[in-house]
């Protein structure tokens, strides 16, 4: 067990305990808990600091933990009305509402509940997190003389330069200077559709997409316009089509293992899609997030499609969050051109930097002999939870197969049977003890279909996907 569940877990203890005593009343001591529930102290002192921050205990140092008075909570509580007004009130009449809805997002990040099997989510489960090798590198970059001074406000130049090298490629046009330091994946895309799109705008967009690019996209005042694409990706006749007849001037696309079909952008396709942009005098936002979640029978990938362009057309993006840590929030933007310069503009306004000891953290761990075999456990991993949650799925719920088995990221995309109300099968399967993911979040516009889309990464490991297949297929129909 790692400490983080150790200390939620007397936390729920201490919590249960506790208010049944009486106001004022001593806890025991941190010894005594240490011999009772045979934690650290370390443990006992974390939990009682959680307690404490719920304002159901009162330390006081050298004399122990006591019961906190209940907050009266009513008694703080004013009138909030006003707000409704000052928060949909816009400035000009034809100017797009923003829209700040992080309900798509809000269904796969919320933790899926005691006794609930989560499939719904999109990072690893902490045993195929290198926790390891990520202490080891945090303690490494915490002991270096400049740890805790202030960085370039572009990122750690020797974290620039790996990123650069790994998004290029061999021989690929991209210099460090060409790159930006960014706080993560979602921090990239928000940087990006700041600095490329003004209020108003519309802004291309795959359809299915990732929800948080439509949360970002609206919570700017941008008008998302869904191009449709299929197992080869987006349908570049279409977005040469869709930049005419809107004017957009961006487009925003995952071309390998597409969050949530996980189609890889076709051979015959990326050029005409870099054509269709230089067309159009348009940029393409390349979110290359999953391409260190190839699985291990993947073969060998495209390069990206910022290595392919010299012209400046491709803003670049990508992260480590996802084959590492949810907490590993480092990530870069790779553009070429006046660009840039916008783009660290907005960064800089926004969140002034990436924090230095978690820059020197993320150059130590891919600086180690770690992550290659880290990098090899995953994709090894993920396919056999691939093949474990596809049998499942073809021996409880066939009418439910993917059209599309991926070869890399962490998503299965279901299409639902004509007629089935996603949300009612949603709510179901929380019921019978499983957490899926609705489908419309993921549509700029109304969707074609009903479907759910699977998480094969979260869940323990393969007898937990099965199980979780079980208890989905329990739920079916739903009511």
């Amino acid at each position: 067990m790692n400490q983080s569940s150790s200390v939620a877990e007397l936390a729920r203890s201490l919590r249960d305990e506790v208010i049944r005593y009486p106001v004022g009343e001593r806890l025991p001591s941190s010894r005594a808990l240490v011999d009772r529930y045979k934690v650290s102290p370390v443990t006992v002192s974390r939990a009682l600091a959680l307690l404490a921050a719920e304002g159901l205990v009162v330390t006081r140092p050298g004399a122990g933990a006591y019961r906190a008075a209940p907050v009266d909570v009513a008694g703080q509580r004013g009138d909030t009305s006003w707000q409704e007004v000052s928060l949909s009130a816009e400035p000009a009449a034809d100017q797009v509402p923003r829209t700040v809805d992080a309900t798509g997002l809000l269904a796969t990040l919320r933790p899926p509940g005691p006794g609930v099997i989560g499939l719904h989510s999109g990072y690893l489960p902490p045993a195929l997190q290198p926790e390891r090798a990520l202490s080891a590198a945090l303690a490494r970059a915490g002991r270096r003389p400049d740890a805790w001074q202030l960085p370039p406000l572009e990122g750690v130049a020797e974290l620039r330069s790996w990123f650069a090298r790994d998004i290029a490629g061999p021989g690929g046009p991209r210099t460090p200077g060409e790159v930006l330091v960014t706080a993560g994946g979602q921090s990239a895309i928000t940087t990006a559709l700041r600095a490329l799109a003004p209020p108003g705008a519309p802004v291309l967009v795959e359809s299915p997409t990732y929800p948080g690019l439509l949360a970002v996209a609206r919570a700017s005042g941008l008008r998302p316009v869904p191009v449709p694409a299929d197992a080869d990706g987006v349908r570049a006749d279409l977005l040469a089509d869709a930049f005419r007849a809107t004017g957009a001037r961006l487009f925003v696309c995952q071309p390998l293992f597409q969050n949530p079909t996980g189609a890889v952008l076709a051979d015959d396709r990326r050029a005409a899609v870099l054509a269709a942009a230089r067309e159009a005098g348009a940029f393409i936002v390349e979110d290359d997030y999953a391409r260190r979640l190839a699985h291990e029978d993947a073969g060998p990938l495209p390069p990206t499609l910022a290595s392919e362009d010299p012209d400046g057309v491709v803003v670049h993006l990508c992260s480590l969050t996802k084959v590492t840590s949810p907490n590993l929030r480092v990530g870069a933007i790779a553009a070429r051109g006046p660009v840039l310069e916008r783009l660290r503009a907005v960064q800089v306004v926004d969140s002034f930097f990436v924090p230095r000891p978690l820059q020197e953290a993320a150059l130590e761990l891919v600086g180690a002999p770690a992550w290659p075999r880290h990098l090899r456990a995953v994709a090894a991993e993920l396919r056999a939870r691939r093949t474990a949650l596809l049998t499942a799925l073809g021996s409880e719920l066939p009418h439910l197969a993917p059209a599309q088995v991926p070869r890399g990221g962490f998503h299965l995309w279901l299409r639902l049977p004509p007629g089935t109300d996603e949300a009612a099968v949603t709510a179901a399967a929380q019921r019978a003890g499983v957490a899926v993911a609705p489908g419309r979040a993921y549509f700029a516009a109304e969707p074609p279909a009903a479907h759910l889309r699977l998480s094969l990464a979260t869940a323990a490991g393969t007898a937990e996907l099965v199980d979780g297949v079980r208890r989905l297929a329990a739920a079916w129909p739903p009511p």
